[in-house]
């Protein structure tokens, strides 16, 4: 293993530019060359590659999104993509790849093995929706950022007692909204996984107003009702104002939290230790403390299981 490529696929997370730092500074100390490929799997198709040093990592830990850029590649899934990209591999000497994304990423990496490249996937995306790992980098500072907001949000729904929904991202994952519900001590959260009808929703609402509540903080992830829908049904019923806050791509912006940057850093550096002990098709993970990584089939395959005690919790803590 003489030469390894590094790539960012799919959407951005905040402790990308943390990861490719320990890819390059890892594998630059155990004497190993290091290729960066611009906007991923697209960018592997055009060639648009070059040497990555010491020096260019530098002052990007503490950055958001990713200096390498990041693109969706509808080429790369055909045949005819795949051997542009592994023609490029070999055209520029590359060994192996470690492709930092989320599970559309890994099936990208799986796809190109099956030509023979040695991949190792790292779990980067907001949505925290990777069966393999119990957290994914960028999760971390997303939830942090809706919590902010949340805050912020409450501050003013007090002054106006009124009702506000606030709709987060993680496609059809709700840990973004759990775990910000949680924290943020929402009235109620609203995710994927588990069933909902507006009437309960309305109940704990009136139940609030009843106890003498002035305002309600209500967690909607993107995966399940339409959120300006859902709040004009619940001012029929209740009679409450109801306000909505769409907090969109602001969650995968921003200077990632400790938590991102040293969970992409372990990460990173054990992808390229994988590759230059002669494993491949690898996918990295955290599993309670520890770092540990799956067979990319066996990673791909794993169902994510939703939290349904901290849901339980959740509830309780906000009667």
């Amino acid at each position: 293993m003489k030469t390894i490529g590094v790539l960012t696929s799919g959407g951005d997370a905040p402790g990308m530019n943390a990861a490719i730092r320990a890819v390059v500074r890892t594998a630059i100390y155990n004497k190993v060359r290091v290729l960066g490929i611009k906007r991923g799997f697209n960018g592997l198709i055009r060639g648009e590659i070059e040497e990555m040093d010491v020096a260019s990592v530098g002052e990007i830990i503490h950055r958001g999104g990713t200096i390498l850029h990041t693109a969706r590649c509808e080429e790369f899934k055909t045949e005819e993509g795949l051997k542009k990209a592994y023609n490029i591999i070999k055209i520029f000497g590359i060994d192996g790849i470690i492709v930092i994304g989320g599970d559309g990423s890994f099936r990208g990496a799986r796809d190109l093995s099956k030509f023979g490249v040695p991949v190792v996937g790292i779990p980067g995306t907001i949505d925290n929706d990777i069966a393999c790992t119990d957290f994914t980098i960028g999760f971390d500072t997303a939830v942090n950022t809706v919590l902010d907001a949340l805050n912020k949000i409450r501050d003013t729904v007090t002054s106006h007692e009124r009702v506000n929904i606030i709709e987060v991202m993680g496609r059809n994952a709700g840990d973004i909204a759990l775990y910000a519900g949680l924290s943020g001590g929402a009235e109620d959260i609203i995710v994927p996984e588990i069933p909902f009808n507006v009437d309960n929703v309305c109940r704990i609402l009136i139940e609030g107003k009843n106890r003498g509540k002035v305002s309600y903080i209500l967690i909607v992830a993107e995966g399940t009702k339409n959120s300006f829908q859902l709040a004009k049904e619940v001012e029929e019923k209740t009679g409450l104002e109801v306000r909505v806050t769409v907090l969109g791509h602001i969650q995968r912006g921003g200077s990632p939290t400790a938590a991102d940057r040293i969970l992409a850093s372990r990460m990173g550096a054990h992808a390229v230790k994988l590759l230059l002990s002669g494993k491949s098709n690898r996918v990295v993970a955290i599993r309670g403390s520890q770092i540990v990584d799956y067979d990319i089939d066996e990673a791909l395959s794993m169902k994510k299981e939703f939290d349904h005690e901290m849901y339980e919790l959740a509830k309780i803590l906000s009667i």
